[in-house]
């Protein structure tokens, strides 16, 4: 996937840069028992309809698409690389060749359609986008999508682009490194998958303007500062006097630790 950069026609595509998805299917829907509707709530209570997320409302209707995020054994064919709208990471629609079924995953960067996947726990024939438990994977490996253990579900990197790196591995446990930086313990027997996460050009996205951003879900945030004195604690054209603070006076941004003298 290359990076697009809109000509500034006009201020929306000025700085505006987007992905090109022409290596994406051309229809999103190829499998449609795997595709289901996602009830939402625009940030509002189900039961009295009273706001409790913030900053959110509107946006175009998604339909949620079922990911296979099991360890199941399975050796499937790669159909076709989409588009997921509930996530920043494309998916891939797999072929079981076992069980004669479909199933949806996580797209890894550089598998393309027409693919063998294996997913298998003793599997050593160790390839892009296969799946096995990390004590067949040797030191140093480029892995994502890491289960705690056989039975659990995908837990780990599964974002866009990222990654995760096998740095030390023993008799009974292994540290990898998670895209944070932070070194995590996990079980020998946890399965992982070889490979980078699709669309790792994710984070060079250019929004380009504020319409673009409502269509996501997304409502205005204005800053308390901004505000007026009878609409927020922060209110008024002074600034300082008081910590952070909710719009209802609750302290934010953790409590203050500085003790005043007298």
């Amino acid at each position: 996937m290359q990076l697009k950069k809109l000509n500034p026609v006009t201020n929306g595509t000025r700085h505006q840069v987007n992905i090109q998805k022409n290596l994406l299917s051309k229809s999103n829907r190829i499998y449609k028992p795997l595709i289901t509707n996602l009830k939402r709530s625009y940030g509002r209570s189900s039961v009295n309809g009273r706001i409790t997320v913030n900053h959110k409302g509107g946006g175009c209707k998604k339909l949620l698409r079922l990911i296979n995020f099991n360890n199941t054994k399975t050796v499937s064919i790669v159909l076709a690389t989409l588009y997921d709208p509930m996530r920043n990471a494309f998916i891939s629609l797999h072929y079981n060749l076992l069980s004669k079924t479909f199933f949806n995953t996580l797209a890894i960067n550089a598998v393309y359609p027409g693919s063998i996947i294996s997913c298998d726990e003793s599997n050593l024939d160790l390839r892009l986008g296969y799946r096995t438990k990390l004590q067949n994977i040797p030191t140093g490996s480029i892995i994502s999508n890491i289960s705690e253990n056989i039975t659990t579900p995908i837990k780990y990197i599964r974002s866009a682009g990222t990654f995760g790196q096998l740095i030390q591995k023993n008799l009974v446990s292994c540290f990898i490194k998670l895209p944070s930086g932070k070194v995590m313990e996990f079980s020998i027997n946890a399965c992982a998958t070889l490979g980078v996460i699709s669309n790792p050009q994710h984070n060079l996205i250019t929004i380009g303007k504020a319409g673009k951003k409502r269509l996501m879900g997304c409502r205005p945030t204005v800053r308390g500062i901004a505000m007026n004195p009878v609409d927020h604690p922060h209110g008024g054209r002074t600034n300082g006097g008081r910590p952070s603070v909710t719009p209802w006076g609750i302290p934010t941004k953790g409590q203050p630790t500085v003790i005043k003298r007298k």
